[in-house]
């Protein structure tokens, strides 16, 4: 995305730009052995991105190959979990471009939503400090519309030096500290290449993860979940988090984690997607969850009682081999 109201033709002589200056873009990626993806997540920014930043955890795979070879600017830091390395990666790609945008390897940016961005991006008033997306789950094939999947409304661009994220293990939110949001309406995909087998490994880490977060937050007096329910985000991620946090997490996982299937497959049309999408409400909306609260019980049964935040990261670095900071 241009900055200059000069540009260059194709045939390398200055000309007029036809069009008023635009805003630059510069796009933050993590990855980890994500050589299936990267090449496919650079190609469908490339349309409007200033800068590429993948933020790589020492893949041992062709990732950084491949995204250098497309022109991204690789950095590389140990992971510890998502918040904590894209809060590395906020303070050390440094740019000035006008405008951050936060991607997963397996995410795409479609054609229409690409041209939002370029058409949009620069007429957006100056009180308006992000941009949320409308976010497509595919699943073994197949575009889950039912069952709660769509539209996931996730803030995903925001101007320079106003995006933070939420410091917490799992189900971490981006935020701005000022301003106001909108919500473009574009393609954006959550398109994984992986198989079951990845699938249900990825979601096993998840689910220590998320049993890490809760236990963590228990002991968090000024939890910083209160600057996602005060800030000017996405309604969506407010109401899941309430009822997460207040309501979900106090009733025994046994019922809880049957109920949360019945809910998403039954009354949320789950059933209309039809295969994938039954195997997907086993799998995320009933496995999962009965994971992480069978992993919960099992951890407080082994922790014991913890008098402070920092003796329980302590003995949960020891039980998980997760690096569990206080």
């Amino acid at each position: 995305m241009y900055t200059e109201q000069t540009l260059l033709t194709r045939d390398g002589v200055a000309g007029q730009a036809a069009a008023p200056a635009t805003v630059s873009l510069s796009v933050l990626i993590l990855t980890f052995n994500e050589e299936k993806h990267i090449g496919r997540a650079i190609d469908h920014v490339l349309p409007f991105a200033r800068e590429i930043f993948v933020i790589d955890s020492f893949s041992t795979d062709r990732t950084v190959e491949i995204a250098r070879a497309k022109g991204a600017i690789v950095l590389q830091n140990k992971f510890v979990n998502y918040a904590k390395q894209y809060l590395w990666a906020i303070e050390n790609a440094k740019t000035d471009s006008d405008w951050l945008m936060r991607l997963d390897a397996d995410e795409i940016i479609e054609a229409d939503l690409a041209d939002e961005i370029e058409r949009r991006l620069p007429t957006c008033d100056p009180d308006i400090t992000g941009i949320n997306l409308k976010r497509k789950h595919i699943f073994m094939g197949r575009w889950l519309k039912h069952g709660g999947r769509y539209p996931l409304v996730l803030l995903r661009l925001w101007r320079n030096g106003v995006g933070q994220i939420e410091d917490r293990w799992m189900d971490e939110h981006m935020f701005v500290t000022r301003g106001r949001t909108i919500t473009f309406q574009g393609g954006f995909a959550d398109h994984n290449l992986n198989d079951l087998s990845f699938f249900t490994e990825k979601h096993n880490r998840y689910a220590t993860r998320e049993a890490i977060d809760v236990l963590m937050q228990e002991k968090n007096d000024d939890a910083n979940a209160s600057i996602l329910m005060t800030g000017d985000t996405a309604v969506q991620a407010k109401i899941k988090r309430l009822f997460k946090d207040k309501i979900y997490n106090k009733i025994p996982f046994e019922l809880s984690t049957f109920a949360y299937f019945v809910y998403r497959y039954v009354f949320q049309l789950g059933f209309l997607d039809g295969r994938p999408g039954f195997i997907y409400s086993i799998l995320q909306g009933y496995w999962y969850r009965f994971l992480v609260g069978a992993k919960l019980v099992e951890l407080r049964r082994a922790i014991g009682d913890c008098p402070d935040r920092t003796e329980l990261a302590k003995r949960l670095q020891q039980l998980t081999g997760f690096d569990v900071k206080a």
